[in-house]
């Protein structure tokens, strides 16, 4: 089964959300290292790609990472320039925004993304195993588009339904199937309440 991985949480472009499925994801595993949320103003992507850094620095032995929203082009950016992705087992990237297209009021404007450096988003294959998790009603991004953009990252794809942008404005909330889908690609134990948690105890 080899050693147990610590998930590493990077979320999207929010402030910290109290009922947000990666909030209820970090309690439900205590040994989980989350990347400090960053807000929607504060849209440097240098900051958020050294924030992936320093999380990972601080853990000890292999990673699964998940990541939700703009934390997954975070993550690709990150990827693409660090020196420990060997260390990361895995990456469950739920709802990748588009953001190559506008987003919906309420959300940085492309002009905006473009000056923080979140341009142009990486499209080569990642350097580990990922799994992207999409949405069939995203309002950040069209199906095709982030289908596309899985393929290009050479990531796994798994459709889960009619979710939005997963996340409390669509009605999540506890996300009971990110347990699950952490544990199979995790392809080994993830420390959960101070027990070893795999595919068959989610």
């Amino acid at each position: 089964m080899g050693s147990p991985s610590t998930v590493l949480i990077v979320p999207g472009l929010r402030d910290h959300v109290a009922e947000h499925w990666q909030t209820l994801l970090a309690a439900q595993l205590p040994g989980a290292h989350s990347v400090p949320p960053m807000g929607r103003e504060a849209l440097d992507c240098a900051a958020r790609v050294a924030a992936i850094e320093q999380a990972l620095s601080a853990i000890v032995g292999p990673v699964v990472i998940v990541a939700h929203s703009g934390g997954c082009l975070a993550v690709a950016h990150w990827a693409a320039q660090t020196g420990q992705a060997g260390r990361v087992r895995g990456a469950l990237l739920a709802v990748p925004p588009d953001f190559d297209t506008p987003l919906p009021a309420g959300y940085p404007a492309i002009d905006a993304l473009r000056a923080a450096g979140w341009f142009p988003v990486p499209r080569q294959p990642l350097p580990f195993p990922s799994l992207v998790a999409t949405s069939q009603n995203d309002p950040l991004a069209a199906l095709d588009r982030v289908q596309a953009l899985a393929s290009d990252w050479g990531s796994r794809t798994v459709d889960i339904g009619t979710v939005g942008h997963l996340n409390p404005a669509s009605g999540y909330g506890e996300w009971p199937q990110a347990m699950a889908l952490i544990a199979a690609l995790n392809g080994g134990p993830v420390q959960a309440t101070g027990r070893a948690l795999s595919a068959s105890s989610c």
